[in-house]
């Protein structure tokens, strides 16, 4: 016998509520990007389906496979939450028939239970009308579980979504990505290193509507292959949550770059010198995949080279394009929390070569002026072209 989850032959897909503040026609094409993202993904992932309505602020699946359709919708950016649903008419009768089916496994014995019915169209009832009718049928019926009604905080909400000729009865909403559809802004270049707290940063850059081309920086020999792996690692899960665009990570030589900042250089300059030669070969990058902007995981004193003082050292290194800090006042818990949530936590905190080249003593207040005299011992322009000469492309 086929429980009520299993019956459940439509999703209800809610647009993120961000989209409802533009204009009629800004929000047209973010739905329009939506549709396509979904579009996307439930072909990649070889959902089975039958049509998708789009009614105001909702798109509406048919499919036999609404509980793992759900879940897998709840992965793209621009929707706020998924629900797997029983479709029926709009007629008070079937309303309330389909209701009690799905109550039956919803409701726990001895819980507390709430309806609530939201209505779009012009019906012979209201909704206060609904969540009475059909809490009373629930009551009656179920007299055994000793279920009782909490309006304000109940374990259970059964919820009735009224379209005009249409109904659709759940009792679970998944919270999804929320955001904008990826797509609707530009690319932006993420540096991304493999810790904790890259990842996130072009996460929450993709959760803006900006597809990422993320570029690591091979460090060896001061790292090794084990760094290496772990980028790759964090890249492919992050590209798990934008089927349908291009995925692929630029893995560029930046060892001997290292290599001659620590020869020539102030050892206290270090990390300093080498993130300012990365944000000049990111916008060399940008300009390749015509992206708008650099991401880098940089929170306020994360490091001795995020000091306000250091970041605006480095930001002077980028002529052309903006560096965007999605995680400028995050602490680190709120970092791993978001870090767990996305699935890359797990191989960010894998063990891996830590960098070599760090000195003890870094610098934490570096004047601009000194940081300049510094880069007089290096061939700047001929360092950058050598990167981007023996950089290559992974195809993710």
């Amino acid at each position: 016998m086929r429980t009520a989850t299993e019956n459940f032959d439509s999703v209800i897909i809610r647009f993120g509520g961000e989209i409802w503040i533009k204009s009629n026609w800004t929000r047209k094409m973010y739905e329009k990007q939506l549709l396509q993202n979904i579009k996307n993904t439930l072909t990649q992932q070889n959902v089975p389906h039958q049509k998708i309505e789009r009614k105001h602020g909702r798109f509406y699946i048919r499919t036999q496979n609404a509980r793992d359709t759900a879940l897998i919708l709840a992965r793209v950016f621009g929707i706020s939450s998924v629900s797997p649903a029983m479709k029926t008419t709009a007629k008070i009768n079937d309303v309330v028939t389909k209701s009690l089916v799905v109550a039956e496994e919803a409701l726990r014995k001895k819980g507390t239970f709430a309806v609530r019915c939201k209505r779009v169209g012009k019906h012979p009832y209201t909704s206060i009308e609904v969540n009475r009718i059909v809490g009373k049928q629930i009551l009656e019926k179920f007299e055994e579980k000793n279920l009782k009604v909490n309006l304000n905080v109940p374990d259970t909400v059964l919820g009735i979504e009224v379209r005009d000729e249409a109904a659709f009865i759940f009792s679970d909403e998944i919270e999804a990505a929320g955001g904008m559809p990826l797509g609707t802004q530009p690319k932006v270049v993420c540096l991304l290193s493999g810790g904790i707290d890259s990842p996130v940063a072009c996460w929450l850059a993709m959760k803006r509507g900006c597809p990422i081309v993320p570029a690591y920086f091979d460090n060896t020999p001061f790292t090794d292959q084990s760094t290496n792996e772990r980028a790759i690692a964090t890249a492919k899960t992050l590209f798990n949550w934008a089927i349908g665009f291009q995925k692929k990570i630029y893995i560029v030589s930046h060892g001997q770059n290292l290599k001659e900042i620590v020869e020539k250089c102030p050892r206290r300059f270090t990390c300093l010198l080498c993130k300012r030669m990365m944000y000049r070969i990111a916008e060399r990058m940008a300009d390749l995949e015509k992206a708008e902007g650099i991401v880098t995981g940089e929170a306020i004193g994360e490091q001795a080279s995020q000091t306000l003082r250091n970041l605006r050292v480095l930001n002077l290194a980028a002529t052309k394009y903006p560096i965007h800090r999605p995680l400028l006042g995050f602490d680190k818990a709120e970092t791993e929390k978001l870090a767990k949530k996305i699935g890359t936590y797990v191989i960010s905190t894998r063990k891996a070569k830590d960098c070599t080249a760090v000195p003890q003593k870094p610098a934490t207040q570096a004047k601009i002026e000194d940081i300049e005299n510094a880069e007089k011992a290096l061939d700047i322009k001929s360092m950058i072209e050598d990167s981007l000469r023996k950089s290559r492309t992974l195809l993710l």
